[in-house]
């Protein structure tokens, strides 16, 4: 039984980092899953309730950048909310193209989002550059806070 709640625990936090790049998976909710269990399999002496805490309010706030970034990236531009749906649209379809996908799908979501509502390609390149600059920050952020839910884990369990 150990050895599953680890693999568990272990699959579910390199999922999350994974999810950090992929949006198609809930990065940093995986990693505190993870935490969770390793909390759980150590009757929370390890990773006790205030560590809990820690780690959960840095999974909202890695949940919640995406958002943000990508927010305050398009409305900095001008973006139309048909924009903003092209974008979640372009990531999402971009997942299965693989790294080039996941570049230039929000890019050409938003673009393409902002041109059916401005017809104006100059403004909708201007969209689609700054909606994609908005996700390309927030991504940044969350593999930040990701990798500091990580190295938090890692170092609790190291002492």
């Amino acid at each position: 039984m150990l050895y599953l709640v680890w693999a568990l625990a272990i699959t579910c936090i390199i999922a999350g980092l994974l999810g950090t790049i992929f949006p198609a998976l809930p990065g940093t909710p995986l990693i505190f899953v993870g935490a969770l269990l390793i909390a759980w399999w150590h009757d929370f002496t390890i990773l006790g309730p205030t560590s809990l805490i820690f780690l959960g309010a840095l999974a909202v706030l890695g949940f919640a950048v995406d958002f943000i970034a990508s927010s305050m990236g398009a409305q900095r531009v001008g973006a139309s909310p048909l924009a903003m749906v092209g974008a979640t649209v372009g990531s999402l379809l971009g997942i299965f193209f693989a790294i080039p996908g996941l570049i230039i799908g929000p890019f050409l979501g938003a673009f393409a989002g902002e041109l059916i509502t401005q017809r104006s390609i100059h403004h909708a390149t201007k969209v689609g550059f700054g909606t994609w600059l908005g996700l390309l920050v927030g991504t940044v952020a969350k593999v930040a806070i990701a990798l500091s839910m990580v190295g938090f884990i890692a170092l609790t369990l190291m002492v």
